[in-house]
């Protein structure tokens, strides 16, 4: 078993930065390609980057340009830089490796 414990969010006024924090409980990182996702409401959840065991990122659209996806594994952590933050990037954001997801964290981007 492995708890994903996800940090950082709050709200931020447009243009403005976050970054969040995706702590694992054991070493799983550096083994396994890992995501950040995020889910707006009454929306799906969708994919925002990823980062593979070899370091290889990949970036919606939507974002690409303004966040920037890391990993750091000897402390069993991922982050996401977000910058040049817009209100459409306003929801809850989701860490995920395997199987296993975090609890979420909320990020609202608003004047």
């Amino acid at each position: 078993q492995v708890q994903l414990v996800e940090s950082g969010g709050g709200l931020v006024q447009p243009g403005g930065s976050l970054r969040l924090s995706c702590a694992a409980s054991r070493n799983i990182f550096s083994a396994n390609g890992m995501g950040w996702y995020r889910q707006a409401p009454g929306k799906p959840r969708e994919l925002v980057a990823t980062i593979s065991s070899l370091g290889n990122t990949i970036y919606a659209d939507s974002v690409k340009g303004r966040f920037t996806i890391s990993r750091d594994n000897a402390k069993n952590t991922v982050y996401l830089q977000m910058n040049s933050l817009k209100p459409e990037d306003t929801a809850v954001y989701y860490c995920h490796v395997t199987e296993y997801w975090g609890q979420g964290t909320q990020v609202t981007v608003s004047s």
